[in-house]
């Protein structure tokens, strides 16, 4: 990839552009670094997509740096959201953090990576560097942070240990030495932060490097939070159905920034979505399929699409699906329930009242319908819960 596509595609925003060129064009290899707190076990795809950046500058020669953010994980990002979060303990994080591991070097090359713990230094720190560090920015400067913003004009609970937040991950670019922050859109204010404490203290200020953030399976950024990502660390079958299920919207982002496929097959692929010559369903698998070979490999991606057609083109039932046991006769609502196709039983008869419920292929229209002990029965849910009753 050349050092001008490298620099547009699957990119929202880089700040200075022509600085960054400059020093890309030095041949001298730069420091980049993104972090990462890990509140969850799990990172998901939107993850990579920075990731899959970092990669494409280690092959230019580049040094990566990631930080394991353990202790603002402790705090919680605050970008974007209305409300404190729950603090985490050390001890959670740091066993969430030990996951991250294996899954940053599904993408990033091992070797040439620089892995680093907020602990290292922030571990270190006296009161004396906390109020140094908190007396370089000023009360405007952080409103001038759109969720802080919000929450201080709504009278809503904003602590001041959330506005320690963006200078804390502003001192991780000092304590590395970076020359080039990555990050998504949401992280543009935490990064500049950077910049302006680096130039503070006499140092070169690192360029920011942002990546677009990606809609999740309910169309909402992708995020731990709204429960609607697609795990690196997922099953292929799963993972591949999670792809499948997205929107066709979502399709032109996806290809870009989370394959190699070229931008100009990518636009081809826009002008046939929109001139109806193509199913948008053949893209979305072959999508699918790459996104599950890169995470696992190509033979596990070719399973989970046949697994997918089988089910879902072919209407075939699945293979391993769970099995639940009637003790006593009972009524389709109860079953839905207690087999956990549904979490209660408004939710079932709203399936019901929706067509979503089959048994054995057949819709289920009447509440009233029982099954009886060895009915021996397949109960469906949508396109992808099954569960056999016996």
């Amino acid at each position: 990839m050349d050092l001008s596509e490298l620099l547009r595609r699957g990119v929202a925003e880089v700040i200075v552009e022509s600085e960054l060129r400059a020093r890309l064009q030095s041949g001298t290899p730069l420091r980049l670094k993104q972090g990462f707190d890990p509140t969850k076990p799990d990172m998901h795809i939107g993850h990579a997509v920075g990731l899959r950046k970092l990669r494409a500058f280690q092959e230019l020669g580049h040094q990566v740096v990631l930080i394991v953010g353990d202790w603002t994980a402790q705090i919680g990002d605050p970008s974007g959201r209305d409300e404190t979060r729950t603090r985490l303990s050390a001890a959670e994080v740091r066993a969430n953090a030990e996951t991250y591991m294996e899954q940053f070097f599904r993408v990033v090359d091992r070797q040439r990576t620089e892995v680093r713990w907020q602990s290292e230094w922030f571990g270190q720190f006296t009161l004396e560097h906390a109020l140094d560090l908190a007396g370089r920015f000023t009360l405007a400067q952080m409103l001038a942070h759109e969720t802080f913003r919000k929450r201080y004009e709504t009278g809503a609970p904003l602590t001041i240990l959330e506005l320690m937040y963006p200078m804390l991950q502003a001192y991780d670019s000092v304590a590395i030495k970076a020359d080039v922050e990555f990050g998504g859109t949401d992280q543009k204010f935490n990064i500049l932060a950077g910049r302006e404490l680096m130039a503070q203290l006499g140092m070169t200020p690192q360029q920011v490097f942002l990546v677009p953030l990606i809609p999740g399976t309910d169309g909402r950024k992708m995020s731990k939070t709204f429960n609607n990502t697609v795990d690196i660390r997922m099953p292929p079958s799963e993972m591949y159905g999670r792809i499948m299920s997205m929107s066709d919207e979502v399709l032109p982002l996806y290809f870009e920034v989370l394959t190699d496929v070229p931008l100009a097959e990518i636009d081809e692929m826009k002008l046939a979505m929109a001139a109806g010559q193509v199913n948008p369903r053949d893209l979305k698998m072959r999508l699918a399929r790459e996104i599950v070979a890169q995470f696992h490999d190509p033979a596990a991606a070719a399973a989970a699409e046949a697994a997918f057609v089988r089910q879902f083109v072919e209407r075939e039932i699945p293979e391993d699906i769970p099995t639940f046991t009637l003790t006593a006769p009972s009524g389709i609502v109860e079953v839905l329930v207690a087999s956990g196709l549904a979490p209660s039983k408004s939710e079932a008869r709203r399936l019901i009242d929706g067509g979503g419920v089959r048994v054995d292929g057949e819709r289920v229209e009447d509440y009233a319908l029982t099954l009886s002990p060895g009915a021996n029965v397949v109960v469906q849910v949508g396109r992808r819960k099954f569960v056999r009753v016996v």
